[in-house]
């Protein structure tokens, strides 16, 4: 979601829109990738919880800042959308980019309740993939009319193969002997499932033809990272793994990699699958949310079902013995990118919006 927001910030026009970002609860390091000098951070400190005391604090700010359109996210989100009515902020959208492990498949009735409640103060939608705009319309009851489905792009000119040698990266040590890297990207918490990942690496190791040529790189960081290097201990497979953290270079981890794996339960539209895509990378994910939009089975990549550890070693057994069909999948990876995914096309279709929302003015 913020990679999203980066996006948008560094492509939309500086002398049409100018951009003011306020948080929940403290902004993430995502605002060191953003280009302009001009867009301003708030926080409106929302305490853990049922805490209803950031609405004052939102409406204050909002009454000083007067702005054309409020864009809210997720559901963490959507309750500024009753500020946003209260104040008079003219044009409201609201943007779904996917769910967390306590709603997988949007259906829990009490947050349904809120999204329909929001609905009636909210002018448009937003939805990331055809999925989550399909659920808005079936289950919350949007309608078709206020809705529109845009996919995330991917700058195709920072995110592209490598050429015929791996990026030199820290620890050369790791990559010696080394046939084939499955790398990941991701924040390290429950919804990305990385204990499949890692499961299916080691099952991998089992019955690989050359198991002392396979690495495995996850390249983020987040509460799930001492349970990742506990389950990677006792399943034997610590000095084939390298946890590196949070970078900032994605694009060079990424030209690191021969595959590229995201195991989670849930998504929306992922950045680090399109980001992969781009990279040249064969894409294996998990059959959910927005994923089969995205990864072409048989084609750019495999679609695996959730939490399927034999399935998934199966997969990465196949790419990782087949050097041909791996770089095939690459190159039609590469190719649907910049078919189906270029920056100038979301950049495009998120102004269409914010123009159609200030012509209410």
């Amino acid at each position: 979601m913020e990679n999203g927001m980066v996006m948008l910030f560094n492509n939309l026009p500086e002398d049409k829109y100018r951009h003011v970002v306020i948080s929940l609860t403290g902004h993430g390091g995502f605002r060191d990738r953003i280009r302009r000098q001009d867009i301003a951070f708030f926080d409106v400190a929302k305490k853990p919880g049922n805490d209803i005391s950031w609405y004052p604090r939102l409406a204050r700010l909002l009454r000083e800042l007067k702005p054309s359109i409020l864009h809210t996210r997720n559901l963490n989100a959507m309750e500024a959308q009753f500020v946003g009515a209260w104040v008079g902020v003219s044009g409201r959208v609201h943007g779904e980019h996917g769910r967390d492990m306590y709603d997988l498949d949007g259906s829990n009735w009490k947050y349904n309740l809120l999204r329909k409640a929001v609905r009636r103060v909210t002018h448009r939608y937003i939805a990331v993939s055809q999925d989550l705009a399909d659920w808005l319309i079936r289950t919350v009851g949007v309608s078709p009319e206020q809705l529109d489905q845009i996919y995330n792009g991917v700058d195709g000119n920072r995110f592209h193969p490598r050429g015929n040698e791996r990026p030199a990266m820290e620890r050369p040590d790791f990559f010696f002997g080394a046939h084939c890297v499955i790398g990941s990207v991701g924040r390290l918490v429950a919804v990305k499932d990385y204990p499949t990942l890692l499961s299916a690496f080691a099952r991998l190791k089992s019955i690989h033809r050359n198991p002392a040529g396979l690495r495995l790189i996850l390249v983020g960081d987040g509460p799930e990272r001492d349970a990742c290097l506990r389950q990677a201990a006792e399943l034997g497979i610590c000095d084939q793994l390298w946890l590196p953290g949070d970078r900032k270079d994605i694009a060079e981890w990424l030209r690191a990699f021969d595959v590229f794996v995201l195991p989670s339960l849930g998504e929306g539209i992922s950045n680090t699958i399109l980001e992969a895509m781009a990279s040249g990378l064969p894409v294996i994910t998990t059959r959910v949310g927005g994923n089969p939009e995205l990864v072409r089975e048989g084609e750019n990549g495999m679609l695996f079902s959730p939490r399927d550890t034999e399935q998934l070693a199966q997969l990465l057994l196949a790419y990782s013995q087949d050097d041909a069909a791996r770089i095939h999948a690459g190159k039609l990876a590469r190719d649907r990118i910049e078919h189906d995914f270029v920056i100038e096309r979301m950049t495009a279709n998120y102004s269409r919006v914010y123009d159609d929302l200030l012509a209410r003015t």
